[in-house]
């Protein structure tokens, strides 16, 4: 009996451990089969990205190291570095960048938070008049900001008329100009985030605050605007990574006065046909903007950024 009970146990132990091997196993492939699906899932998306996304960004930096004898070499950039001309441009874009960006968060904190403090059928209408102008074409509001600017421009006639001034102002063809036409497509982007976060924020919060003994103002500033810097900044980012790029407007309002990088980009590819130079300009705007998300990204997390913490 002791004989077969080993011979018994024995056996259970070899069915064990075969159903064991056959579980791993069929769970490794499905495991596998799981993977060849997503994979199969993802396949379309990492189509298109390659497509629209490395492909160009891969021919725009072999672009850059392109002379203008054909061959390989590093004279567009080193004509960046050796020329005032592009220093000058570079030092245009961030100025003309930092100045829309800090004009919108003036213009719009107050605006957003007057928005988020409605009822949401008022603050619906208002965010209805805040989305109208993405309904009207950029080229069509930058040419409206020049008939409104101009010397002989309603604005400057008004003025005039109503003696407030003894001649015209002069509004376009210089930086006032741009920054006016600037901020006021920039405006929305910052704000879009802004409300988001401070309509996520509980007014309780502010009415504990004030029934310990705070003030409007103090409840604001130690309650409220903490709570609202990670839409504030998501909105300042959007902004400025925007306006680094920004071509129409500079170039209607600016009048030629006002050159910025994306404007060197165009004549240099128009007018004298440097592909190469042109590239090694976008090289150094797209590695700048990846510097300024790094860095944001080291100052706040994306999660505080996006108002999920």
């Amino acid at each position: 009996m002791g004989f077969e009970c080993q011979i018994v146990l024995l056996w259970k132990n070899l069915m064990s451990l075969s159903s064991e091997h056959i579980n791993e196993a069929s769970l490794r492939r499905l495991n596998r089969q799981e993977r060849y699906k997503l994979f199969g899932l993802t396949l379309p998306y990492l189509v298109l990205v390659t497509a629209l996304i490395i492909i160009p960004i891969g021919w725009l930096f072999y672009m850059s190291f392109i002379g203008r004898d054909g061959t390989l070499s590093l004279e567009n950039y080193t004509r960046m570095l050796d020329s005032k001309a592009y220093m000058r441009i570079f030092i245009t874009t961030f100025k003309i960048s930092i100045l829309t960006t800090l004009i919108c968060a003036m213009l719009g904190y107050p605006l957003t938070y007057f928005m988020s403090q409605l009822p949401k059928k008022w603050a619906g209408l208002c965010m209805i008049g805040v989305l109208i102008p993405f309904w009207t074409s950029l080229l069509v509001r930058t040419y409206a900001w020049l008939v409104l600017l101009q010397k002989k421009g309603i604005v400057n006639t008004i003025l005039v008329d109503l003696e407030l001034i003894s001649a015209p102002i002069k509004f376009v063809h210089n930086t006032s100009g741009t920054l006016i036409g600037m901020a006021h497509i920039m405006l929305p982007f910052l704000i879009l985030p802004l409300y988001a976060n401070m309509r996520t924020i509980d007014k309780d919060c502010v009415r504990a605050a004030a029934s310990l003994g705070a003030t409007p103002a103090r409840a604001f500033w130690t309650v409220f605007f903490p709570l609202s810097i990670p839409g504030l900044l998501a909105g300042l980012l959007i902004v400025f990574v925007l306006c680094l790029g920004f071509y129409v407007t500079p170039a209607i309002l600016g009048g030629g006065r006002v050159i910025m990088a994306a404007m060197k980009i165009s004549s240099n590819i128009e007018l004298y046909f440097s592909w190469g130079a042109a590239s090694a300009l976008g090289v150094v705007l797209l590695v700048s903007t990846l510097i300024i998300l790094f860095l944001a990204s080291k100052l706040v997390s994306m999660d505080q950024i996006s108002g999920k913490s």
